[in-house]
């Protein structure tokens, strides 16, 4: 079942002589249930695409279809409640709230969106990230690979219908990469949740389903490697 729709999306910044055109009319669309790599050289516009599947930023023309709701026909109100209720964002640096512990960073977007915490769900899910000594730390008191694991717990919470990791293991050691991937694979296989992973580094790329290559804003490869 497909969750995910890029019609023709291009979008531009400046103008005359200072535009950039970052995506130049870009279609692709991802199955439920996919583990996909965006990869692509500095300055590609791997990163304007995220921005763009996230509802962060809107394109200059095209549609983008997240779980059957056109998200560039939303206006900004309604695209905030959907970003937030279906949209799960992972980022390099964590982007954590320092006054807040780990349990309330993860249970956040719950709150911000008057829902209901689950005890037995945040209990399980500080299980699997392998926080459930640290649930009451400050972030400043956490490893760099630990504040990632509260991160995708916050992005995992809600049960978004994409999951969103813009450069997730850009900041980590080679083994907090490893285990911040192997979170990511789990929640792909356990829990059937879609992934779309950003990054430059092409050993994280091959741990996906399916490798999407952009250059110069256009989609010039994309491999399947398995189903």
């Amino acid at each position: 079942m497909e969750i995910l729709n890029v019609r023709d999306c291009s979008r531009i910044y400046g103008s005359g002589a200072l535009q950039v055109k970052a995506l130049d009319h870009v279609s692709f669309s991802v199955n439920k249930g996919e583990f996909v790599a965006i990869v692509g050289p500095s300055g590609s516009g791997k990163s304007t695409l995220m921005h763009l599947l996230g509802g962060v930023d809107r394109p200059n023309q095209g549609q983008i279809i997240v779980d059957g709701t056109e998200i560039t026909a939303l206006k900004e109100e309604k695209l905030a409640v959907f970003r937030r209720r279906q949209v799960g964002l992972i980022y390099q640096f964590y982007n954590l709230i320092p006054v807040l512990t780990v349990e309330e960073n993860i249970t956040l977007p719950l709150l911000l969106d008057g829902r209901k915490v689950d005890k037995e769900t945040v209990d399980e899910l500080l299980k699997q990230l392998g926080l459930t000594k640290q649930r009451h730390l400050l972030p400043n008191q956490l490893s760099g690979g630990q504040q990632q694991r509260v991160s995708i717990g916050r992005a995992l919470i809600h049960h978004p219908a994409i999951l969103l990791a813009d450069e997730p293991t850009g900041n980590l050691d080679s083994r907090n990469t490893q285990e911040i991937m192997t979170l990511l694979r789990f929640s792909n296989k356990q829990r059937n949740q879609t992934c779309i992973v950003i990054t430059h580094d092409e050993n994280i790329a091959l741990q996906a389903d399916r490798i999407i290559t952009i250059e110069d804003g256009q989609i010039v490869s994309d491999e399947v490697l398995r189903k």
